[in-house]
């Protein structure tokens, strides 16, 4: 190997060694930058230095486009979008941005022609975890889009030090291990430390009139802590633009106290950098007790204020008075984690720029647009206002008086209402009282919109039905999507050059052209390729999994794929109590005819929610027993992967044959895992919720397998009593079923391993799972049928690939450009080397 990486072809005077997307400039950039950012020769070489040479070569191709776009922004001084998330679940960056440049196979012939293996210097990328799930993982669809799409933009976050848990199973139970994801260093990031800024935390306030006779207020902190921002371009496919993804870092004001070193106190020493640091150790505090809440206030208050501080910094060198904030940026907030940035952007006009009130607060409305995410009443963000003002003592007054403003607003309109004020009102006053940060991101936007045509209605119907009363003009739907290049051309890269072949590559950028599929889904030679294609895959990703797991499945059954976040009303247990009704029937008669099926689990329960953990111990449970007995014959398969994220997911989706999206109807806002299912050829058994009820709309009834209650049903059913016991003694099956898991039968004998989750079922069943469960039976039967129907299956298969053009991430972008955010595509034209160097001799004249 040594010889082949050292022999590389002699140089093209006409192409750039940094810049040159040719196989041979990648490869002469690859080996300096192996010797002189790695310090490596290549028989010292590591798969990781391999890995960081190439990442690096690709890097410089990126900073390119990079420094021209911030070029382009800055002398235009566009109008930009500020995307405000605490999650940003990126994925890995060296496949993707390999694909955006157009050079992914020209660098994996030039590893090739260097004697190295392409995917095993890609396996080596380490995933940041820097979100939990859905919500991080649209932010990072939609940088793409909007990369892509050429919007100015800016992404904000929290460089967290440690991600979301990597994820084990140990004797079936999910085991939270720390995600390590900058331990090899990460070569995509570029700290910025000469932009850093101060966040203030804690202490009291001061209140004086000044020589006008104004009112005005002091916050003199506790603590100050500084906010380092470290800068990753997100690059558009096959353009010039890379915006900009901003994630900050906290750090102490001096990180080593000598004179208290000196005194013998070692701890003291480095104590304050210890407790700066901690703002942005770990994504998602575990906040059952106050001190895990306290840490996360200070984290969404931490990343927004530095944020705001940079963009007037920004404004400041592109010479625009604060007053046009709300005209240079759209803020959108990406559920309520930065909805503190509210109060913040008032702090910092009133405070620190002796805006008056009034004036600061048209700025702050025009500014902001808030994006809801859930239905579920618990998951709207509250914070004891106790803690609130302790940690934040001028919000928690900017907040009341925002607040008392406000309600003088509603009482003219809604005269003698009281119950309305109090479900209005910013803060809680039932019991110990909370600031509503919902209530905050209502009142301080000018819009707000829900993420799928159901969870809009619904949000204006029940949970933010004061608020659609009051201002009704506010709200707007945005159904989510997810960017295609990720999820199709870059995971099922088969698949996209057989759809590139019949219909050319325009839909990677354009994906409503996939209607064009339609014609062929009935050239039987056409079903025929795609059947190949997929078998292929699903080949792939059984020898994946006998390496992972040491489970062997067979590419013949039916891949049943359920892989998403670990919660009761995602109702994965409804998926397993199918699974052991259909090895009940095995049992009870051994040769049954079944259409094989392989069922694959994915996902992460939350540390604390012991509910979803017991889940995860069944699904296991249930594997344990039916992959071992004889008498099944392969006709079950279930299968758990461990640690589902990004990498894994490009894994999954393409191999998939059924998509689970089996929420209770009513209580899933969007989902996005069924929209990169529906692309890649996988037919969809949901309920009626979510973006399920749009996906049904596109791909057509007849290929959509439907079930269970809809979400006027369920709200009906809970209304009028619903009496789950009841159904359990109805249905012999099921009664059956559950007496199995209940004595102990996936258990080695133990009834109560499972009785919390069983009796939870018997005699609450908040989530409805045994009023779906004979219609989801029922319906799984329609789905073995169809099955047994190759090339009726490829029709249906091939049809939800070509309707899914509605659910590319770059037309939810374009819905919020034209109906909220009100901004414009931008060309970026590449600058030569030259031109900066002429513009550099300018400065220096």
């Amino acid at each position: 190997m040594d010889t082949a990486v050292t022999n590389t072809s002699r140089r093209d005077s006409n192409e750039d060694d940094r810049t040159g997307l040719s196989k041979e400039a990648l490869k002469r950039a690859f080996l300096d930058n192996l010797f002189y950012y790695q310090g490596k020769f290549p028989a010292l070489a590591t798969k990781n230095d391999y890995y960081m040479a190439l990442a690096y070569t690709v890097r410089d191709r990126l900073l390119h486009r990079w420094i021209s776009t911030a070029e382009t922004y800055t002398t235009t001084q566009a109008r930009t979008v500020a995307y405000f998330s605490a999650e940003f679940l990126l994925g890995p960056h060296l496949g993707n941005n390999l694909l955006n440049l157009g050079i992914y196979d020209e660098a994996r012939l030039a590893m090739r022609e260097l004697g190295l293996n392409f995917e095993e210097i890609l396996g080596q990328e380490e995933e940041p975890g820097l979100g939990n799930g859905g919500l991080g993982r649209l932010a990072a669809c939609f940088l793409d889009s909007m990369a892509t799409m050429e919007i100015p933009s800016l992404g904000y976050g929290i460089r967290y030090e440690f991600g979301i848990f990597a994820q084990d199973i140990v004797d079936g139970e999910q085991v939270e291990l720390t995600d390590k994801w900058l331990r090899n260093g990460n070569p995509w990031e570029l700290p910025r430390p000469e932009w850093a800024v101060e966040v203030k935390l804690a202490g009291h306030t001061h209140h004086f009139f000044d020589r006008e006779g104004r009112h005005r207020a002091q916050w003199i902190p506790s603590l100050t802590v500084i906010g380092t921002p470290f800068d990753t371009p997100i690059l558009g496919y096959h353009n010039n633009t890379a915006n900009t993804l901003r994630l900050w870092r906290a750090e102490a004001p001096e990180s080593f106290d000598l004179s208290t070193f000196n005194r013998g106190d070692y701890w003291g020493a480095v104590n304050k950098k210890v407790v700066s640091e901690n703002i942005t150790k770990v994504l998602y505090p575990n906040d059952e007790q106050i001190q895990g809440k306290e840490l996360r206030l200070q984290q969404q208050y931490f990343f927004v204020s530095c944020s705001l501080q940079d963009m007037m910094r920004i404004m400041r060198g592109q010479g625009i008075p604060l007053a046009k904030f709300h005209e240079k940026y759209a803020v959108q907030l990406n559920d309520t984690h930065p909805a503190v940035s509210i109060a913040e952007l008032m702090r910092l006009l009133v405070d620190e720029n002796d805006m008056e009130w009034d004036d600061a607060w048209a700025i702050t409305r025009k500014t902001f647009a808030y994006t809801n995410h859930t239905l579920l009443p618990e998951a709207l963000e509250q914070w004891p206002v106790h803690l609130f003002a302790r940690v934040l003592p001028r919000h928690m007054e900017i907040i009341h008086e925002i607040n008392a403003r406000f309600l003088d607003e509603v009482r003219l309109r809604f005269l003698g209402d009281h119950g309305r004020l109090e479900r209005l009102s910013l803060i809680n006053e039932h019991g110990e009282r909370y600031v509503r940060m919902a209530n905050l991101a209502c009142v301080g936007s000018h819009a707000i919109n829900g993420v799928a045509a159901l969870h809009t209605d619904l949000l204006k119907a029940d949970v933010l039905a004061d608020f659609h009363a009051l201002s009704p003009e506010k709200f707007s739907n945005k159904t989510n999507g997810v960017t295609p290049r990720r999820f199709l051309a870059l995971a099922n890269p088969r698949l996209a050059s057989l759809m590139s072949d019949a219909i050319g590559d325009g839909w990677v950028s354009d994906l409503d052209q996939l209607r064009k599929l339609e014609t062929y889904a009935d050239d039987p030679a056409f079903r025929s390729e795609w059947r190949y294609i997929k078998r292929a895959v699903k080949e792939e990703f059984a020898g994946y999994l006998r390496r992972r797991i040491g489970i062997a499945i067979d590419p013949e059954s039916l891949f049943d794929v359920q892989v998403k976040r670990i919660h009761e009303y995602k109702r994965q247990h409804l998926n397993v109590l199918h699974i052991v009704a259909l090895y009940h029937r095995i049992k009870n008669n051994p040769d049954i005819d079944m259409t094989p099926r392989t069922f694959i689990f994915g996902g992460k329960a939350a540390p604390g929610y012991r509910m979803a953990k017991l889940m995860i111990r069944l699904i296991t449970a249930v594997g344990d027993v039916v992959n071992r007995d004889p008498d099944v014959r392969d006709r079950l398969k279930v299968v758990f992967l461990p640690n589902f994220n990004v990498t894994t997911g490009q894994k999954v989706y393409p191999a998939a044959e059924l998509s689970e999206q089996i929420s209770t109807a009513g209580k899933e806002a969007s989902g996005t895992g069924n929209m990169k299912f529906m692309m890649n050829g996988a037919l969809t058994i949901g309920t009626l919720d979510g973006a399920n009820i749009e996906i049904r709309e596109e791909a057509g009834p007849e290929n959509f397998f439907l079930f269970g209650l809809n979400a006027q049903e369920v709200h009906d059913l809970k209304n009028n009593g619903y009496h789950p016991h009841a159904l359990y003694h109805d249905n012999h099956e099921l009664k059956a079923v559950l007496d199995l898991i209940r004595d102990g039968s996936f258990s080695r004998g133990d009834r109560d391993l499972f009785r919390p989750l069983i009796d939870n079922l018997l005699y609450h069943d908040p989530y409805l799972l045994l009023a779906d469960y004979q219609s989801y039976v029922d319906c799984q039967g329609q789905v073995s049928e169809a099955y047994r129907d190759k090339e009726s299956w490829a029709r249906m298969s091939i049809l939800n690939t070509a309707r899914s053009g509605k659910f590319s991430s770059d037309r939810t972008i374009r819905d919020y450009c034209n109906d909220i955010w009100k901004v414009d595509p931008m060309r970026v034209a590449l600058s030569s080397r030259e031109q900066l160097q002429l513009d550099m001799g300018k400065k220096g004249s």
